[in-house]
């Protein structure tokens, strides 16, 4: 069985001669126009991006919240339908085995992965159900995103709904004469963003509806190539790309997964025991890189003569007109400003991340 699933809108894509590519676990367009144009179109407007790489659980039975709270690093027992929250579910020794977003409806939970992790997360979780009253059903959903600062607008003016306020991860269901989706605000670009799930086969009509609004507003439809810079640039690790199975939450920067007050959970004694020393010995960094030419993944990187870390993701960066990468670098030249060396001996320099402030708001305004 290969590796990748195609995306149900493989044989339009392709019919329009746009080429294909595996991406975390389905083949999705490489691009639709020049990449640098598709990334501003997103940081100005908008772009409408094919996201078959993400797959969907749902969790069910009346232990279902128990049993995630006690499985995932994040409080789970907290989230009211509506709402959602990001969460990693880790092994025994705290290392990552999947990363992912978890959803709240009035009678279950909705797990949104990658498409190359939703067997593996299926199969860690079921190993866990015991006495728990819970089932765990993959879903064929599709979805697509909308990313950037006219996202809403568009989305909205798409399906012919008033999209609600809605905070990140929040959620709500879209009933119109011809369609049901449900439309999820999350980013994957530091730019507001919606994604819009629905049954595959509405996908044929849903992708020219919103690629025409887009392209009225000025913005374009979006392949990975430009997803990968727009990440990159708001400082967006990538499971498999810059963290996996040999990772801490802590080392890649997951602040935002963890609960340090919910209590125990898989791998809970591990990440306490990291956070209560102070730091971790590895962290994902930033990097300024002098060369037009970004490194491949792997490169190694040396500080004073010796090997600290190695290069996980890399792009020229089309907002800040230089090459950028994130790295895994030792603690002690993970300061901002520290200089370090690519093995071809290219300069780099470690900088803060992300490099592009984000752009989201909360529905009252504020920045996030």
């Amino acid at each position: 069985m290969p590796d990748w699933i195609p995306s149900p809108l493989a044989e339009d894509h392709l019919a329009r001669g746009r080429s294909l590519a595996a991406y975390h676990g389905a083949l999705v367009p490489t691009r639709f126009s020049e990449p640098a144009a598709e990334h501003r179109a997103v940081r100005n407007a908008a772009g409408v991006l094919d996201f078959s790489f993400r797959s969907k659980i749902a969790v069910r039975g009346p232990d279902r919240a128990g049993f995630l709270h006690n499985m995932l690093s994040n409080d789970i027992k907290s989230l009211a339908p509506g709402h959602g929250i990001y969460a990693t579910l880790l092994d025994i020794k705290g290392h990552i085995v999947a990363d992912l977003r978890v959803y709240c409806t009035e009678d279950s939970f909705l797990i949104d992965t990658d498409a190359d992790l939703r067997a593996k997360a299926v199969r860690t979780l079921e190993r866990y159900i015991v006495m728990d009253d819970v089932s765990l059903e993959p879903l064929a959903l599709g979805a697509l995103a909308v990313q950037g600062p006219r996202s809403r607008e568009l989305v909205g003016k798409a399906l012919g709904v008033a999209v609600p306020p809605l905070d990140e991860f929040g959620h709500a269901l879209a009933v119109t004469a011809t369609i049901t989706a449900r439309i999820v605000r999350a980013t994957s670009t530091g730019e507001d963003g919606y994604e819009v799930w629905v049954e595959p086969g509405n996908l044929p009509s849903l992708w020219p509806s919103l690629r025409r609004e887009a392209e009225a507003i000025g913005g374009l439809p979006c392949g990975r190539e430009a997803l990968e810079s727009l990440r990159i640039e708001a400082g967006i690790a990538r499971y498999g790309a810059d963290f996996g199975e040999d990772t801490l939450p802590l080392e890649a920067g997951l602040l935002d997964a963890l609960s340090f007050t919910k209590g125990c959970y898989i791998g809970q004694e591990i990440v306490e025991r990291a956070r209560s020393r102070g730091h971790v010995n590895w962290k994902l960094a930033g990097l300024f890189v002098e060369s037009e030419r970004a490194p491949e993944p792997g490169a190694k990187l040396r500080a004073a003569g010796k090997e600290c870390g190695e290069v996980t993701s890399s792009c020229a960066s089309p907002t800040l007109g230089r090459t950028i990468a994130l790295a895994f670098v030792r603690r002690e030249a993970s300061e901002p400003g520290t200089e370090l060396a690519l093995g071809s001996g290219v300069r780099a320099q470690v900088a803060p991340l992300p490099f592009y402030p984000s752009r989201l708001r909360t529905t009252d305004g504020q920045a996030i």
